[in-house]
């Protein structure tokens, strides 16, 4: 849960997770003492994503005398949407001021919720019941979750050279920047490359854009350590020299103090009348906020999930145990664990908890007619299906009245929830369409049209192949390497995640695990295709409804 500040990514560039501040408070606790009021304390606790275990975060102050507190010190998570981050609070009645749980005096209840259920809930406050005691009223615990503010701020700068040392043999050095920002215990987290400049002594880089976060982690006045070199093919790279300066120092733009001595201690211990190695200078500096998912979650925005499911025959008959579809008592098929590991996931942004569900290739009852969007429901006017466990009843209830039959065709459930999407395009909401498939698709021209046109709406695809099929022709619709194109038009975004079921699977058949790490991949790229669409349509989020603007919102466990 409190994974490190942001991994780093090929494009030298850190990707900083969002930080959330959870703010506890609770209404109505049940009296324990008997002379005087409870002292609450809050524990949090996280749940691990394989293991399952639930391990103590971090607790409240203890706050003396009350039923209705409401505690200053807060939780810091880091927020990832692609993960269902389970949370578990837990309020005691401390008589001691023991660390240790197991002295406190009493249990005044619990609460279970993930991380994204705060962030979704309507500005991002929830408010839950406690229970843990029979027959008794526990009171209610209130969440708020705040998005960390510097988290936002993206730095543009630029910075050129003067008389760096030449290091090359025959030509001029070919000089570029390595930026580190230091972290408590001394140590450097590289976290941004300029581009080589070739043949001289007086580069001028690219301006170059950076995460605050990135750089200093929020703190302005800590420690930025730039070291310059001269680049060599084979990699063994030049050292030329060093500087420091801090986010505060480049904050305050173009000016004597951003002239930089680049100094090499090797060859300022060796030369008497060594002064520096050149010089660096910083050209210009803005800085600009950016907002991210948590802006538009918290300002509304919802995301509406719809599922697409293939009926076709190649997926073996469902009353056989060798079928994908096949319903095994015991345990879930691979169309129903990729559903429910997406969708649990996708259900906390979605207020309303309807998604439409649709089957494709399969011939309806009673006529036989050949259906490629047919409503699981199996009600045209209506193909919602209430929560995640709606759709898997759907589904289940679909095997059991349809024919499998063919051909693998994509392009009308998209179109589908393209028309849906076409009709919202001011922000308000957001359509993932997950589609979950065992093949090829028949009419991949068709799709490529329905992708390209779906690229300019508020909405992502993500297919899912489940089965030993080759998924060769899903690369290509994924984008990630060649961008998408119908007719000579490309997608003006790449919407579409594809990842094959089986690379998920875990060896020992834990299929928690399994699912944990489908839905951690197939989503971790919705956050960023939702922040393309909203920038290139210059929709900035809503403000966050403050707690008083709320509705009054209706206790539930």
């Amino acid at each position: 849960m409190m994974a490190s500040i942001g991994e780093f990514d090929p494009l030298n560039n850190i990707v900083p997770a969002t930080k959330i501040e959870v703010t506890v408070s609770c209404r109505d606790l049940l009296d324990v003492d008997t002379f005087s009021k409870s002292d609450p304390v809050v524990v949090l606790y996280v749940q691990g994503i394989g293991t399952k275990e639930w391990m103590e975060f971090g607790r409240t102050e203890v706050i003396d005398n009350t039923l209705n507190p409401n505690f200053v010190r807060k939780f810091f998570l880091d927020f990832f949407f692609e993960e269902k981050q389970n949370l578990r609070f837990d309020v005691y009645n401390v008589d001691s001021r023991s660390s240790n749980i197991s002295k406190f005096k009493d249990f005044l209840g619990q609460t279970f919720c993930t991380l994204g259920e705060i962030i979704g809930s309507t500005g991002g406050r929830l408010e839950k019941s406690l229970s843990g005691i029979p027959g008794k009223k526990l009171g209610a615990i209130i969440f708020a979750a705040e998005e960390l503010s510097n988290c936002r701020d993206i730095a543009t700068m630029q910075l050129c050279a003067n008389k760096l040392d030449k290091k090359d043999f025959f030509g001029k050095s070919d000089p570029f920047l390595v930026f580190y920002r230091s972290n408590e215990d001394g140590t450097f987290t590289i976290c941004h490359k300029t581009e080589v400049v070739k043949n001289t002594l007086n580069p001028v880089w690219q301006p170059f854009t950076i995460a605050v976060r990135a750089l200093c982690n929020g703190d302005y006045d800590r420690t930025v350590k730039v070291d310059v070199y001269d680049w060599d093919r084979d990699g063994s790279h030049d050292f030329i020299g060093e500087f420091t300066t801090s986010y505060r120092d480049f904050s305050r733009g173009q000016n004597q103090f951003n002239v930089y001595e680049v100094l090499n201690p090797k060859k300022k211990g060796r030369k008497k009348k060594y002064i520096n190695s050149g010089t660096v200078t910083l050209l210009s500096f803005k800085v600009e906020s950016e907002y991210t998912f948590v802006d538009f979650i918290r300002g509304g925005t919802q995301l509406n999930f719809t599922v697409a499911i293939d009926f076709t025959a190649s997926n073996g008959n469902p009353s056989q145990p060798t079928s994908l579809h096949y319903m095994n008592p015991y345990q879930m098929n691979a169309y129903a664990m990729a559903l429910k590991a997406v969708g649990e996931i996708i259900q906390d942004y979605d207020s309303d908890k309807l998604f439409p569900a649709y089957g494709f290739g399969a011939k309806l009852p009673p006529d036989g007619k050949i259906s490629h969007a047919f409503p699981l429901s199996g009600d045209n006017e209506n193909p919602n299906c209430v929560g995640i466990e709606g759709v898997l009843e759907a589904y289940f209830q679909s095997l059991r009245t349809v024919q499998l039959y063919g051909p693998t065709n994509f392009s009308p459930v998209i179109n589908q929830v393209a028309r849906s999407a076409q009709d919202v395009t001011d922000g308000s909401q957001y359509f993932v369409l997950l589609m979950i498939t065992d093949g090829v698709i028949s009419d991949m021209v068709q799709t490529k049209e329905a992708v390209v046109n779906a690229a300019a709406l508020p909405m992502s695809i993500i297919i899912v192949g489940v089965g030993p099929a080759k998924f060769d022709a899903m690369e290509e619709l994924d984008g990630d390497e060649v961008r998408v194109s119908s007719r000579g038009r490309f997608a003006e975004r790449d919407i579409v995640q594809f990842v094959p079921f089986r690379d998920y699977m875990d060896q020992s058949g834990n299929q928690v695990l399994s699912m944990a790490r489908l839905a951690k991949d197939v989503l971790a790229e919705i956050p960023e295709q939702l922040l393309g669409f909203m920038k290139t349509r210059g929709i900035e989020p809503r403000p966050a409804l403050s707690s008083s603007e709320l509705p009054k919102l209706h206790m539930h466990i």
